[in-house]
């Protein structure tokens, strides 16, 4: 996939900027929308899984910074997830995954990203409750494992959790889930570089178009900005995406 190419597709370079100004907006790295897009324009496996995992760390660092300056982190919520996600994800970045199974496990997550973005479930709880730790724990190794095998950052799921739970408000589990997909994607580049995976060099464009949407989308996301129309735009997306996905695996 050469930089060529990807100007060649106007389209894409339009979309993935607005993905990660959404994503960036609610506390997320993008991971699971940047899956989706190259999924529907048909990019190799080799380029999405690395190039996922750049973006989210990128955006998922603009995103907390925001979000921690408006003193929404809560470190309580973050490290019970942390101490078994990160090594899990490590072990899912390592290991590779035959493209049936990528395909299928990737859209069932992706399902949970478009409902998470229509509002469908996870939403604030008037009562909050303590968090259970062991739970805690639990939940981090599965999402761990699970973001470092197919290059996202787990804020799909983690948040819904925080959020059913009754564990965070909107705004704690937007901020915890920022770091939560850092210290992820992190450790499954990590597991993914370990075993002699590459970066590819054309994802500098991306990259550079994605800075700009997330640093966007983190400023006015953590300053109470409604970007309802966006999500429903996105969640047609990936839709579109998790379609694909199934009618080819």
């Amino acid at each position: 996939m050469s930089v060529e190419h990807l100007l060649d597709m106007p389209l894409l370079l339009v979309l993935f900027p607005i993905v990660a100004f959404l994503y960036a907006s609610v506390g997320h790295g993008g991971a699971s929308g940047y899956l989706a897009l190259m999924s529907a324009f048909a990019f190799p496996m080799t380029f999405m899984k690395p190039t996922a995992l750049v973006l989210n760390i990128l955006v998922s660092g603009l995103s907390f910074y925001f979000y921690y300056r408006e003193k929404n982190f809560k470190w309580n919520l973050f490290y019970p997830f942390a101490l078994t996600s990160i090594p899990f994800s490590f072990i899912g970045g390592y290991l590779k995954i035959d493209a049936f199974y990528y395909k299928i496990i990737l859209a069932t997550v992706l399902v949970f990203a478009v409902m998470r973005l229509l509002g469908l479930f996870g939403k604030e709880k008037e009562n909050l409750k303590n968090i259970n730790v062991p739970m805690a724990l639990a939940f981090g190794a599965l999402i761990g494992f699970l973001s470092g095998l197919l290059g996202i950052g787990g804020g799909i799921i983690l948040s819904p959790v925080l959020l059913l739970m009754g564990w965070a408000t909107m705004k704690q589990t937007a901020a915890v889930s920022a770091l939560f997909i850092l210290v992820n994607s992190i450790s499954g580049l990590f597991g993914f570089v370990s075993q002699g995976g590459t970066l590819p060099v054309s994802s500098g464009l991306l990259i550079g178009l994605v800075f700009i949407g997330g640093l966007l989308g983190a400023y006015y996301g953590s300053t109470k900005f409604n970007s309802k129309g966006l999500r429903i735009v996105l969640s047609i997306v990936i839709g579109i995406a998790i379609f694909k996905l199934y009618a080819t695996a």
